[in-house]
C-alpha cells in the first residue's frame, strides 16, 4: 500500500474542525478524485498529504511507514505536489524549472547531471510544451505554469501524485489531455489523488471518488457506484442527473 489515511482531522488553530475521521487508502495504479464543495477542505487534505499542513490528529502511511517520522527528502521521494497556483519567486528558465523535480535525488552542493535533464526534457515533451523549455517561468501563462510544475513532479519520480485542481487555469482542450495523462500515469502504476470541481473528469477517470462533505466527513467509493443523481444533486444542491452518452461511451452529467 503507497498510501493508508487513518482517522485524520485537520483544524486551524483554535478554529472549526475543517475535516474528522479521514480513513482511505490508495495503492499502485489507482486514482482517487476529491469532491466538493469550495470550502470544503478538498486543499487542505491535500495539504497534510503533501506533509505541508500538520493534522490535529490520525496519521499518514507512506508505504507503511509514519509520514510524521520521516525525513522530508524521503517523503519526496514517495510524493509529488501540484499545487493550485504557483506564484515563481525567479525567472528561472521552463527547462531549469522542470529539473528541480530532481532535487529529492541530488546532494545538497551538486547540480543536476546530463541525466537529470534528459529527464526533465522528457517531461516537457510529453506535456507537449518543449516549445517552452527557454522561456522564463515568470513569462508563461497560468495555464502553462500548471503544465510545467506538472512536468516537474513527473521529472520528480515519486510513486504517489498529487494535483490541486490541475484542469483550473486550462482551456477546454488542455483539460481533456490533463485528465488523460493522469490516466495514462495512473497505467504506468503511479498511485494519483486529485481534487476538482468537475465530476466529468472523475467519470472519465473511472477510479475512487472521495466525496467530502459540508460536514467535514469523507466518503470513498468507486465512480461507476458513487456518481449519481442524488449524490451529486445533494452535493452541489442542483438537480444533477447522469446520463450515458453512446458517443462518449460513458455517463455524463447534466443539470436538468
Amino acid at each position: 500500500m503507497i498510501l493508508d489515511v487513518k482517522n485524520l482531522s485537520f483544524r486551524y488553530g483554535t478554529g472549526r474542525t475543517i475535516f474528522h475521521d479521514v480513513s482511505f487508502s490508495l495503492d499502485k495504479g489507482e486514482v482517487l478524485s476529491i469532491l466538493g464543495t469550495n470550502g470544503a477542505g478538498k486543499s487542505t487534505l491535500l495539504n497534510c498529504i503533501a506533509n505541508l499542513f500538520r493534522p490535529a490528529s490520525g496519521e499518514i502511511y507512506l508505504e507503511g511507514r509514519a509520514m510524521s517520522k520521516m525525513k522530508m527528502r524521503e517523503v519526496a521521494q514517495v510524493v509529488g505536489y501540484v499545487p493550485q497556483i504557483h506564484t515563481p519567486a525567479y525567472a528561472y528558465t521552463v527547462r531549469e524549472f522542470t529539473v528541480m523535480g530532481r532535487t529529492p535525488y541530488i546532494g545538497a552542493f551538486a547540480k543536476p547531471s546530463a541525466a537529470d535533464y534528459e529527464m526533465a526534457d522528457a517531461a516537457l515533451e510529453r506535456m507537449g510544451i518543449y516549445h517552452l523549455a527557454d522561456k522564463a517561468y515568470t513569462e508563461i501563462s497560468g495555464g502553462e505554469r500548471q503544465q510545467v510544475t506538472i512536468a516537474r513532479v513527473i521529472t520528480q519520480q515519486p510513486k504517489m501524485i498529487l494535483l490541486d485542481e490541475p484542469t483550473a487555469h486550462l482551456d477546454y482542450g488542455n483539460q481533456y489531455r490533463v485528465v488523460q495523462m493522469i490516466k495514462q500515469l495512473s497505467d504506468e502504476g503511479y498511485a494519483l489523488i486529485m481534487t476538482t470541481h468537475n465530476p466529468d473528469h472523475a467519470i472519465i477517470l473511472n477510479g475512487k471518488v472521495a466525496i467530502l462533505n459540508r460536514e467535514g466527513l469523507l466518503s470513498v467509493g468507486q465512480a461507476a457506484d458513487t456518481l449519481d443523481h442524488e449524490t451529486l444533486s445533494t452535493l452541489y444542491r442542483l438537480n444533477i442527473k447522469t446520463v450515458y452518452d453512446e458517443d462518449a461511451g460513458r455517463n455524463i452529467c447534466v443539470v436538468c
